[in-house]
């Protein structure tokens, strides 16, 4: 069951007593509480017939409580448990889950992780209840994630402007939207998204970022490189180390894949990149540049740099020398 398949059904009128939402992705968890909060009940019969409830707060018994109430002046009624993973004897749900009041829809978001399997709660829940698990998308099916849900929003958008997004703001859902909703506001009626809407309205540079770092190095451009740093150093939240040396992991990392594909071409390796252009064209490079022991070494010095620059047998330095010392050692040292 997905959460477009939950909220689907919503609209047909199709429910159930009981919707278990858990697991690591929030957006997905927020995406359909958000429908139930505002979309299941029309305004007036929310006024007797929605309870919202904060797991920290919640007490277990006021929670059954209003499970058990029946709706005024309306088919059904909605009752929110948000952020259950605080709450408090959340076992104690057992007893209503077992046997829920069928007037009532009881939604209960159980963020950043999933209930132990053996338990006798998720038991129950799978008998009676829909469970949904919202699992984190996977790094490398990032860039198409973005590119599907720009399309839906009926925009268009190119290779290098997904990129700049996944590069900039990584693995983070809920604010890949956000960014990308404020950009739409910001269109005026232009379909279109590159790189320019990007730097423009986001504040993603488009000549100074995480993906031309990661092409300089690969054309072995040291003095490109050192610019990038350095114009990180003076805009420290458009390169901290943090975000700047995993990003080049997750890159280099593919990179380095392509030794163990028997077929090398830009044609093969387009699907492997997302039909990045740019980004295959900076792949082969580094093939060719620095071969299986250079994309090797460069993995190994990013894994050391990014222990030092959580102060692990360094402290003091500042991430921008981290980052210059470290990319002299990539490339002049391979030369």
């Amino acid at each position: 069951m997905s959460a477009e398949k939950i909220i689907g059904d919503w609209n047909k009128k199709n429910f159930k007593n009981v919707y278990w939402l858990e697991g690591e992705e929030d957006y997905y968890i927020n995406l359909v509480m958000d429908y139930a909060e505002h979309k299941i009940l029309d305004e007036a019969e929310a006024g007797f017939n929605l309870t919202v409830f904060y797991g920290k707060d919640a007490e277990w018994a006021t929670v059954l409580n209003a499970c058990k109430r029946y709706p005024m002046f309306a088919e059904r009624q909605v009752v929110l448990l948000k952020e259950a993973q605080q709450m408090k004897d959340i076992d104690k749900l057992e007893s209503y889950i077992e046997n829920p009041l069928s007037s009532t829809i009881f939604v209960v978001a159980y963020k950043t992780k999933t209930l132990d399997k053996r338990s006798r709660l998720y038991k129950l829940l799978k008998k009676s209840a829909e469970i949904f698990t919202s699992e984190k998308i996977k790094d490398y099916k990032l860039q198409e994630w973005i590119g599907e849900y720009v399309r839906s929003q009926g925009y268009k958008i190119n290779a290098k402007a997904i990129s700049l997004l996944d590069e900039h703001i990584g693995n983070d859902l809920n604010r890949i939207v956000n960014e990308i909703d404020k950009l739409a506001l910001n269109l005026k009626g232009k379909k279109d998204i590159t790189e320019d809407e990007i730097e423009k309205f986001i504040g993603i540079s488009k000549e100074y970022n995480v993906f031309e770092l990661q092409a300089a190095i690969a054309k072995k451009d040291l003095a490109k490189a050192i610019k990038i740093i350095q114009y990180f150093e003076g805009n420290p939240k458009a390169g901290p180390i943090q975000m700047v040396l995993p990003a080049l992991y997750a890159s280099f990392s593919k990179v380095y894949t392509i030794f163990g594909m028997k077929e090398k071409s830009e044609a093969a390796l387009r699907p492997y990149f997302y039909y990045n252009s740019s980004a295959v064209k900076n792949a082969l490079e580094s093939v060719n540049n620095y071969g299986y022991d250079g994309i090797e070494r460069i993995l190994l010095l990013l894994h050391q740099y990014n222990l030092k620059g959580v102060g692990v047998g360094d402290t003091g330095t500042s991430d921008a020398s981290l980052m210059r010392e470290m990319v002299v050692k990539m490339i002049v040292a391979d030369k």
